[in-house]
């Protein structure tokens, strides 16, 4: 390749640049499709984009073409909740929420107080995003300040966009994941500076969750977050219907669940909820009028056997809601298997998700609910370049699907069924081409 990362890529285009609704075709103005498109990269973002066609007269005389046509470039997919820490504990036998967690998480957790195990996670991690086509995170470390440094390191060296933090929790975790409320927001503090803001980096606030966290632990989180509205937070929220019982138990001040975070200052406009599983209209409402946005885990939900998420409800309210793998307790990093596994959650609710709706959550959705939609989420002249080169041939099975579509819609709707990591071909981050299938 060239040197001064400048190149054309040649592919079928697909983007998004609103959201297209509920219905089986999409909104009018809200899908980009170009059959054969140039998309013209030069220092990490877009240059341009056209047909083919139109822009070739244009490019420089030497300018490096990368032909793919019959592949379908989309923007990187977003994961909104994922826990790096639990990647190798992914697939461990399925008990309830709280069971898994003192079983499973929190023992794997605690090896992450060894930064070289951290960046050895992180870089692996990071390579199984890449491999599926996930380009952007918004993840949970463990509650080890090396934990972070290690992650925002790794991420770094790849000129990701990631958002990342550290887990607050002073009680009912083993005593070597336990922080102390000064202790937490110091180390948080420290981490903020050193690397929020820093190229593509940005800092959540990560208090685990309600249980985990004394109210004055919460109460120190939240001005920390009054204090910089730039910062992100993030936590759960209503997955389990024993983990309300026990918040109920906690915070008898609360009226519900959602007022604990409420009373601490924590629900805003880039506050991320994952689960919002059992939660009524009017908790609903109070997080879409904050800004605030649910992170929908499907595979997670299904595997922990939490419950069905309803979809429709949080969109009736205006709540953003976004799509997450939530691994280790999801079963799959995946965008594409989390979509599938949002299609059968709402296939059992009556809401069928379209293909349309799906990858838009994926990519411009997700990406609009976390404040980053100004850089990311969509391909357009401006923006970084962040993308992904789609296989919709990548299996015998796959390919034979794709003979039988007539439509646009069917071959989106085949990939997101029966896609996964051999549907990408390659995954592009800051205009470098950081993943090449085998």
């Amino acid at each position: 390749m060239t040197t001064n990362d400048t190149y054309v890529i040649r592919a079928e285009l697909l983007s998004f640049d609103a959201d297209p609704g509920e219905g089986d075709t999409p909104a009018e103005g809200s899908v980009r499709h170009i059959e054969d498109a140039a998309l013209w990269i030069e220092g990490g973002r877009i240059r341009a984009i056209d047909d083919y066609a139109r822009l070739e007269p244009d490019l420089p005389p030497r300018i490096e073409v990368i032909d793919h046509r019959g592949k379908l470039l989309m923007p990187g997919f977003i994961d909104s909740h994922v826990h790096y820490v639990q990647l190798e504990i992914m697939a461990s036998y399925g008990r309830q929420l709280l069971d898994w967690l003192n079983d499973y998480t929190f023992p794997e957790e605690c090896r992450f107080a060894q930064y070289d195990y951290a960046l050895a996670l992180s870089n692996v991690f990071l390579d199984e995003m890449l491999r599926v086509g996930t380009t952007t995170a918004q993840v949970f470390c463990s509650s080890h300040p090396d934990s972070v440094d290690a992650f925002f390191t790794a991420s770094s060296k790849r000129d990701l966009r990631m958002l990342a933090g550290k887990v607050l929790m002073n009680r009912h975790a083993p005593e070597t994941l336990c922080d102390d409320i000064q202790g937490g927001i110091r180390d948080t503090e420290r981490l903020i500076s050193d690397w929020h803001g820093t190229r593509r980096l940005g800092y959540s606030l990560t208090p685990r969750f309600a249980p985990t966290s004394t109210r004055a632990q919460l109460d120190a989180t939240g001005g920390l977050l009054r204090n910089d509205p730039s910062l992100w937070l993030q936590t759960h929220l209503s997955e389990n219907t024993g983990e309300l019982d026990w918040v109920a138990e906690l915070f008898p001040e609360s009226r519900d669940y959602l007022e604990v975070y409420e009373q601490s200052g924590l629900v805003g406009p880039r506050s991320t909820f994952a689960h919002g599983i059992h939660l009524d209209q009017g908790m609903r409402r109070r997080l879409a009028d904050r800004g605030a946005n649910l992170a929908f885990c499907p595979s997670s939900n299904l595997f922990l056997g939490s419950g069905l998420f309803d979809r429709h409800a949080a969109r009736d309210v205006g709540l953003n809601v976004t799509y997450a793998s939530d691994i280790g307790g999801g079963t799959d990093l995946s965008g594409l298997a989390t979509l599938k596994a949002a299609y059968q959650v709402g296939q059992l609710r009556g809401q069928p998700l379209t293909a349309w709706q799906g990858l838009y959550g994926l990519t411009l959705g997700n990406a609009r609910a976390l404040s980053l939609d100004s850089e990311i989420g969509r391909l357009a002249p401006g923006m970084e370049a962040d993308f992904v080169v789609l296989d919709l041939d990548a299996t015998p099975l796959l390919s034979r699907r794709h003979a039988r579509c007539r439509t646009l819609s069917e071959r989106l709707f085949a990939l997101m069924m029966m896609g996964d990591d051999r549907s990408v071909l390659e995954t592009w981050a800051s205009g470098r081409r950081q993943h090449v299938r085998d």
